[in-house]
């Protein structure tokens, strides 16, 4: 019978074989990709010593293929908990050293683990990919895996927080459960994202392209939007996470963490006044009027490189987490389309999953017209982020910076759709279109009737301009709350959200909407 002494050596023998992973030389070739190994990822990430591991020894059951004689301790993932700036989170790191990181029934059945214990504890889970995807060698058991996985992605939405970070490879069926979570970050250069890869597609439709062209980090921040987040190494990956933890509760049922603000919520900046140009035609920057009116400037932006016509991202208002919308008219005009309306829909529904108010801010033209859009459905898209604003309850805040046009105005967070404060700049245009295009629809006969056409075009449209491209008409109904100097900006939002810091507000009882997909 073995004596205590000799059964500590076995265990402190078993910790070291499952820190080595898939072993020296392939934590070697890890490193020459430019890739943390799984562990270290996780060292990264969390605050030190605060790792607790959980299935360290567990080992896949496959018998076929010669894989009996192939067992890793930790079964290819590294699972368990820890904190980040003290907050508990979950998290599951893929270990490409180990079978490549493939998908397994044990490796699935150790990440429902942590999901499980997530749930029931309440906490935020980052996965961590860098994976081969299925084991073929475990058939359908692998499958079954990833799509035990999935259930618990979709039951744990809007439930706790869920981030991806992809730092390897990820492709095929295993895209589906990073695709499910809140947050996908990218790795540039070492991440890769496809359903099916460069060889197949060369064989199936003889369309050549590389990895990095079809799924790299580029390619999904900047055309598909499936990853708003990336970048340049693991390291910086890992950091942003850390930043972006920090603007988020760790379940539905808290309020996002309150951090103490030295900037004074009553701070005004009078360089606002001259940011938005006279011409309503010229472009401004909308980040400068953000940044200056949250606390210290700080905008942590989510998809800066997709659908860059609206700007999504979290910020704080006297110390007080707040999740931003805005339209952006260096880019369309501002206009909304395809791209932007899915993109703020997501975010807004996120935002209001996780008791985050949302301050939006407005100039937009209208919606992007073009066959383009048209035949892509900017109808259904269009309606997701009014839906995602109308079934919204959190406190909503708005100001209107220059246009507010037609369906779109509706669309922005309107006080029709339960905007709770809504703003405006005294120079701002609320109309159902710009005065030139309402000129030349109502006194179309008059103007061709007229002596000097174009001089009677002028007159009509300073004149409807003067009457109805301004606050003052939605002012007098009660859809604006109040007419504000840009300068005071920062100083109305912080009042506002410390007015509605208790707001409850709820929709009809029902097992779930039909949002428009």
């Amino acid at each position: 019978m073995p004596t205590n002494r000799e059964m500590s050596e076995l265990l402190k023998k078993k910790n070291d074989e499952a820190e080595l992973g898939g072993g020296a030389d392939r934590i070697a070739a890890q490193h020459k990709a430019g890739k943390l190994t799984a562990r270290e990822r996780i060292d990264f990430l969390l605050d030190p010593g605060s790792f607790v591991e959980l299935d360290r020894f567990v080992t896949h059951r496959c018998s076929d293929f010669g894989m009996e004689d192939k067992k890793i301790l930790g079964d290819g993932v590294i699972t368990g908990h820890g904190t980040i700036d003290g907050r508990t989170v979950f998290l599951f790191a893929q270990d490409f050293t180990s079978f490549g990181g493939s998908l397994g029934e044990a490796f699935a059945r150790k990440v429902c683990k942590i999901m499980d214990l997530a749930m029931k504890t309440g906490a935020p889970v980052i996965g961590l990919n860098d994976s081969g995807g299925a084991r073929i060698q475990e058939g359908v058991q692998s499958l079954a895996g990833y799509a035990d996985i999935f259930l618990r992605n979709v039951l744990a939405s809007g439930v706790i927080p869920q981030i991806s970070v992809i730092m390897g490879p990820c492709a095929g069926g295993a895209v589906y459960s990073p695709a499910l979570t809140d947050f996908i970050l990218m790795v540039e250069n070492t991440a890769h994202m496809f359903i099916t890869g460069p060889e197949v597609i060369k064989a199936v439709t003889h369309e050549v392209v590389s990895k990095e062209e079809l799924g790299g980090a580029v390619a999904h921040n900047s055309k598909s939007g499936v990853s708003l987040l990336r970048a340049p190494n693991d390291q910086a990956a890992l950091q942003q996470i850390r930043e972006l933890l920090a603007f988020l509760p760790a379940n539905n049922l808290e309020d996002p963490p309150l951090v103490p603000s030295k900037d004074d919520p009553n701070r005004v900046d009078e360089k606002l006044d001259a940011l938005i140009p006279d011409s309503p035609n010229k472009p401004y920057d909308m980040k400068v009027l953000i940044k200056s009116t949250l606390d210290d400037g700080y905008f942590f932006e989510v998809g800066p490189d997709f659908a860059k016509n609206i700007l999504i991202g979290f910020g704080r208002y006297n110390g007080r987490v707040a999740g931003i919308v805005a339209n952006q008219p260096q880019v369309l005009a501002g206009c909304l389309d395809i791209d932007a309306s899915i993109k703020a829909a997501r975010f807004v529904r996120f935002c209001d999953a996780f008791n985050i108010p949302i301050v939006t801010f407005v100039d937009v033209p209208g919606f992007l017209p073009g066959t383009d859009q048209e035949f892509g459905g900017i109808i259904l898209h269009g309606a997701k982020l009014l839906y995602a604003f109308c079934e919204a309850t959190v406190p909503k805040v708005t100001v209107i910076t220059r246009k507010g046009y037609g369906g779109a105005y509706d669309v922005m967070s309107s006080k029709h759709i339960r905007g709770d404060v809504n703003f405006a700049y005294p120079f701002s245009e609320i109309a159902v279109m710009g005065s030139d295009g309402a000129v030349n629809i109502i006194f179309r006969k008059e103007i061709e009737k007229a002596k000097d056409p174009e001089a009677e075009r002028k007159r009509l449209t300073e004149e409807y301009r003067a009457t109805f491209a301004t606050p003052y008409k939605a002012a007098e109904l009660g859809y604006i709350d109040e007419v504000i100097e840009p300068r005071f900006t920062r100083v109305k939002i912080v009042k506002a959200l410390e007015m509605l810091k208790n707001k409850v507000d709820k929709n009809p009882p029902k097992k779930h909407g039909n949002i428009p997909l």
